[in-house]
């Protein structure tokens, strides 16, 4: 996923791609991949967890060189979507298959370790892309994969096949009306610039998304085997991590997209010089991450994981001393202390997320837990991107104008989609003062996004503290005789 938001700007680019449809870029993935992550995982209980592992593998391979190959938006947003159906397979089963190969004394350092990978993949991938926009170009970022995959799927075959023994039905109907709603959601916000609050695409995506979400809670409360099983959050353990999941996601993942867009639109750095640029976030990581791993099974995790969520809001509220003019070190103290808090959440994160049901759930647990990550990722990056091209229009529009609408309300919008070279020809005179106010407008934009991320992990923390707990022992006999 990093890899793909240093080179959106390119893509953007060469593809003559909107803002709205390079959030799809990141949003086609995140969301097919968590709405199908819970079905995905009944059919690996059912059948068998490394058949449909590899069988993810395999599709997100074919995904990626349809993505290397596609010549148009939409045909890299249906190619992205393919691969967050591959995606899919594998995140439904590659924390079972870990607890399934290890014992329970190993288990932990085991998840531990896989936690921290995919914390540090989190961090090098923008340099890796970096490399790749810049020297064979952006679709080599896609046809990567292809030897990656194929090396895989042969390396799997060393695993243990696994199932659930008394496995789930595929429940369809909750992954029809849960699709519905949450691709209604964030069409809704990721349009709403475009179209309007009132607009009546986004009233009606709006109403349909909320009906549609209140007939997935009823078929879930009624389905015999439901892709949610609502009454596991009476689990406090299980309800907080989803929460710390959701929120972590939420509050860190878009950002590459956004830092990635203000390195190479307003610095003007190229995709490579953005990716040194990320390094520090990979050093702290990769430094402190296996301490954190290590630490994972002898202190309650609920530390870590509140500690690792108050550090990543703390780097965000750092990130807002950009102003225009700064150089990219004004970033540097929030970056390095987000990146002490990714390693120290990512291990923690990893182990709670399979630790709060037994281990015969596990599929199940890792399941759900995923889903809320990766619906983390989808509506962060719709409903952070809402916010972030609402303020650069209001800014564009409010620098040309003293009233909005009218030429300058247009020249904001245009600015605010991501087309800034075609405001500048339509803007014939205001040339010069267009471009300073389009880039204010972005650093007011990445202020706004920084200070709502903030808000989320920080909220996020004491429920983290209150409710990933350990269930109370029951009592023991001797106790109960007085």
């Amino acid at each position: 996923m990093t890899v793909v938001n240093v080179a959106l700007p390119e893509i953007q680019a060469d593809l003559d791609a909107s803002f709205s449809e390079l959030q799809w870029v990141i949003d086609a993935y995140a969301l097919v991949l968590g709405v199908i992550l819970l079905t995905a995982g009944a059919l690996a209980d059912r059948v068998g967890r490394r058949r449909v592992f590899v069988l993810g593998l395999a599709v997100f391979t074919v995904a990626s060189l349809l993505c290397a190959l596609a010549r148009s938006p939409l045909l890299l947003d249906v190619a992205r979507g393919l691969q967050g159906l591959g995606g899919a397979a594998m995140f439904a089963t590659s924390l079972a298959l870990l607890a399934e190969e290890f014992a329970p004394r190993e288990r932990g350092f085991a998840l531990g370790v896989w936690g921290a990978i995919s914390g540090g993949a989190l961090a090098v991938g923008p340099l890796v892309g970096g490399a790749l926009v810049d020297g064979p170009g952006w679709r080599w970022v896609f046809l990567l994969n292809l030897p990656l995959g194929v090396a895989l799927i042969a390396a799997s075959a060393r695993l243990r096949e696994s199932r659930d023994p008394r496995p789930r039905r595929a429940d369809w109907a909750g992954v029809a009306t849960f699709t519905i709603a949450a691709f209604a959601l964030v069409f809704a916000l990721i349009r709403v610039n475009a179209e309007g609050w009132g607009s009546p695409p986004i009233v009606g995506a709006l109403a349909g998304g909320a009906a549609m979400l209140a007939v997935f809670v009823r078929v879930e409360l009624r389905a015999q085997d439901p892709m949610l099983d609502l009454r596991l959050f009476g689990i406090p353990a299980f309800s907080g991590t989803a929460i710390v999941a959701f929120a972590q996601s939420f509050a860190l993942y878009p950002m590459f997209l956004f830092l990635a867009l203000f390195f190479q639109q307003v610095l003007e750095y190229t995709p490579w010089e953005t990716g040194l640029r990320l390094l520090p976030v990979t050093a702290v990581l990769f430094a402190v991450a296996p301490l954190s791993g290590r630490l994972t099974g002898r202190v309650p995790l609920r530390f870590p994981l509140a500690a690792g969520l108050a550090l990543i809001g703390t780097g965000l509220l750092l990130m807002r001393a950009v102003q225009p003019g700064s150089a990219w070190t004004a970033l540097l103290p929030g970056f390095l202390v987000g990146g002490l808090g990714i390693g120290v959440i990512s291990p923690a994160l990893t182990a709670a997320m399979v630790g709060v049901l037994p281990v015969e759930r596990a599929g199940l647990a890792s399941g759900i837990n995923n889903t809320f990550r990766q619906l983390g990722i989808a509506v962060g990056i719709a409903a952070l991107g809402a916010v972030f091209q609402h303020r650069i229009a209001s800014t564009v529009t409010a620098a040309l104008s003293p009233s909005p609408g009218g030429e300058a309300g247009e020249l904001g919008q245009l600015v605010a989609q991501g087309r800034l070279e075609e405001a500048l020809a339509a803007g014939g005179g205001t040339g010069a003062e267009l471009a300073t106010a389009a880039e204010l407008g972005f650093i007011r934009g990445l202020d706004d996004i920084f200070l709502v991320a903030a808000a989320v992990a920080l909220v996020a923390v004491p429920a983290a503290l209150a409710l990933v707990r350990p269930p109370p022992e029951a009592p023991s006999p001797l106790t109960d005789c007085g």
